[in-house]
């Protein structure tokens, strides 16, 4: 899993595509979930990076 950082939120997929112009983001199914232009993407983080931890990895 990972997640899309994006200035206003997060987007959880389950892979994802290089475009163009940004990520394709697909989840578990395989089913197209978001479009995230590179322009607003701030990181593109594996969830192994989340630990039990709360505090911010940002």
């Amino acid at each position: 899993m990972f997640r899309a950082i994006l200035p206003e939120g997060q987007i959880a997929c389950q892979r994802y595509e290089h475009a163009e112009n940004g990520l394709e983001l697909y989840d578990e199914d395989d089913e197209f979930v978001a479009f995230v232009p590179y322009a607003t993407l701030n990181a593109l983080v594996s969830e192994k990076a989340y630990t039990g931890d709360e505090r911010s990895i940002m």
